[in-house]
This record gives C-alpha cells, structure tokens and sequence, in this order.
C-alpha cells in the first residue's frame, strides 16, 4: 500500500504574454478599439474587461492541468461542467499486476496527522481494502468487478482542460473556506499556479 499527497501540474506550459494579447484582440472586436492595442496595453485591458464583468472575451483561452488526487474530490470536480476531463479508469487499471506493482495507491487525508486516531484507523481500513481488491482479483473477480469495494481515497489522475472564465469559477468556489479541504487543498495547488502566470485573470481571487 501506497500513501501520497495530491499534486497537480500545468499539462503544457504556455506564453502567457501570447494568451493575454489573445484575449484583448478578441476583446476589442466588441468595442471596435483595436486601434488601440499596443505593445504593453493587454494588462490594462484585461482588467478592465474583469472589472466590469465582461468575462466571456476570457473563454477564448484554455488550460490544462494533470491532478493527482483522490476519487472523493473528482466527483467534486466533474461538477463543474463547461470543462473536458479524462480519468484514470478502475474499470481497466488492473491495480493487482503489472505497472500497478501489485498494490493499491491513497490520497493521505490533510485533515488528520498521523498520530491521530482517525489517522491510524482510515490506514488500517484502507490497507483491509487492498488486502480484499487483491484477493478478489486472486479470486477471478475482473477488475471493473472488484473495483465495488475501493473508496474515496484511492489515487487516481485526470486531465482537466477548462477556459480561464471557468476557472475563475472553479477556483472562487473551491478555494473558499466552505469548500471541502481536499478539495480546497487541491484547488489552492492550481491557484498558486495559475495566479503566477496570469496574475491580470486571477490575482483579484482571494482564496
């Protein structure tokens, strides 16, 4: 049994300078302004834009990111729906052989030490689990079979490619302090990110 911590990383990198002046080209067929472009005007203009609530020039950029975390936060994740995702499969990830190691992988809780009660019992109901995936799979059960019994916390990885208004969505919602904290845990991860490259789209979020 394996025990991680979630990561999250930018699927591809990008130029950020290309995204912005993108967006304030689009931008400025509304206003019929772009006379008005130069060479370090995308900034300002962005702001503007998200300022007065006109996000919808923002969609005309994506991003992607690869997350690691745990099967609970997915179902939180898929949610949000105006976005693209692709999930690792318990269906067909036979996690009893090959690439798997015989071994099944968790997401570590970030609400508990390990010196915690709940800390110790959550390890030991997940290394139970494992011991009962791997032996019902012994047993001839097909993976998409034995795959009823694994929780919330097992690790699992998905593509995620949402526009910038979306994640603006995203992240005011997941990074807020009523969000779940795995979620939020995952959430700030991609925040940190995002508010460094395109700090003019996100820097006015306040997680």
């Amino acid at each position: 049994m394996k025990i991680i911590e979630p990561s999250v990383e930018l699927a591809e990198d990008f130029d950020a300078a290309a995204v912005m002046k993108k967006i304030e080209r689009a931008g400025r067929v509304c206003y019929k302004s772009e006379g008005n472009i130069k060479d370090d005007s995308a900034e300002k203009f962005i702001r503007g834009i998200i300022k007065r609530g006109h996000e919808s020039v923002i969609e005309h950029a994506t991003i992607s990111f690869k997350i690691i975390c745990d099967r609970g936060v997915t179902h939180e994740l898929v949610r949000h729906r105006l976005a693209s995702y692709s999930q690792e499969s318990t269906r067909f990830c036979d996690y009893s052989a090959g690439k798997f190691g015989g071994e099944l992988t968790f997401i570590k809780p970030c609400f508990w030490q390990e010196d915690d009660e709940n800390f110790k019992l959550w390890k030991k109901t997940m290394a139970r689990l494992e011991e009962n995936y791997l032996t019902m799979r012994k047993n001839n059960a097909r993976p998409e079979e034995a795959r009823s019994i694994l929780p919330n916390s097992l690790k699992t990885e998905i593509f995620v490619t949402m526009n910038l208004r979306e994640w603006r969505h995203f992240l005011k919602l997941r990074t807020a302090k009523a969000a779940h904290p795995q979620m939020r845990e995952v959430a700030l991860k991609i925040y940190k990110i995002l508010v460094q490259k395109l700090p003019a789209v996100f820097d006015d979020i306040q997680p």
